[in-house]
């Protein structure tokens, strides 16, 4: 199958694109520098230099690619210095809601009868149950700075479902660890973690699910055949409390025991948003992806994945 991938270098791109390639399809990977072509040609992949946010260089690169499935993975979040009380989600809205919509129409005009888009699993508002199905409702007045990256999620899921002439799936990935993530043993959340910089808010009652890259990835390939056009929760087996998943983590990283502090003391210290994740987040349920898409994830619970990923 010819493969078209946007965002074909970053932290999902990469194994994405190995496993597309070893499961013998033809991929040409899309990225925004040339410095990132020769990583893509070693990955066996055809590799184009292409602005996402240019729609009539993206048309272009998808209509040479002759692409039968196009998939993005466009994201701009800083490889470094991330801090939940001060990231710019704006250069991410903008490639997946632009750029994402770029490649969408670029594979309409193109013929490919499948397109896949990557959103969160993180989305859920914090109200009832504390795993959700992808149908429950989104977190649209989430604290900021969060909340301005919600809404052009959101457009770009119901756009991408809601297209005509080509199947338009949508993958909630949950926290990503991993190779080149934040949670990796090197990433920015595991040095707050290590500096203690991280504790347990309240009783720890936020529910997290995680992912590990490689079995994101994985997913991403099922969803090249599997399942009907709509969302897709491609999570862990195991949605966790933050009690629960971070003493399992710090240990892992032979890091001291996280502190405990009170819910009004992290609003002040940390924000609104993360005292929020820590007390109200809800997880997100893999049935749906497990059973439409054939999918299981190799990792089935972050409680292994962390000791394989860190250990």
């Amino acid at each position: 199958m010819k493969v078209f991938v946007a965002g074909a270098t970053g932290t999902i791109g990469r194994p994405l694109v190995r496993q597309l390639v070893e499961a013998g399809h033809e991929v040409v990977g899309m990225t925004s520098t040339e410095a990132n072509l020769p990583q893509l040609q070693a990955l066996g992949a055809e590799a184009v230099v292409c602005d996402a946010l240019d729609a009539t260089a993206v048309k272009e690169a998808v209509a040479r690619a002759e692409a039968e499935v196009a998939i993005s993975q466009l994201t701009k979040l800083p490889k470094r210095g991330y801090d939940p009380r001060k990231v710019d989600y704006e250069p991410t809205n903008r490639a997946r809601a632009e750029g994402g919509h770029n490649v969408l129409q670029a594979a309409r005009a193109a013929g490919a009868r499948r397109f896949i888009t990557q959103s969160i699993a993180f989305i859920y508002a914090p109200e009832g149950e504390m795993v959700k199905a992808e149908d429950a409702p989104p977190w649209v007045d989430a604290p900021k700075p969060f909340r301005s990256g919600v809404e052009p999620t959101l457009r770009h899921e119901r756009e991408v479902v809601d297209s005509e002439g080509i199947q338009g799936l949508v993958l909630r990935y949950g926290w990503f660890y991993g190779p080149g993530t934040y949670y990796a043993s090197e990433g920015d959340i595991a040095d707050r973690v290590r500096r203690r910089r991280f504790p347990i808010v309240g009783r720890g009652e936020g529910v997290f699910s995680f992912i590990h890259v490689e079995d994101a990835a994985s997913a991403t390939v099922a969803a090249l055949d599997g399942g009907e056009a709509g969302t897709y929760n491609v999570v862990d087996d195991e949605p966790a409390p933050l009690r629960e998943w971070l003493p399992v983590y710090a240990e892992i990283l032979h890091a001291k025991r996280p502190f405990r502090v009170p819910a009004w003391l992290a609003r002040v210290t940390a924000g609104e948003f993360a005292a929020a994740l820590s007390t109200g987040l809800r997880g997100a349920s893999n049935a749906k992806a497990k059973r439409e898409l054939a999918w299981q994830p190799s990792h089935a619970s972050w409680r292994e994945g962390f000791a394989t990923a860190l250990g």
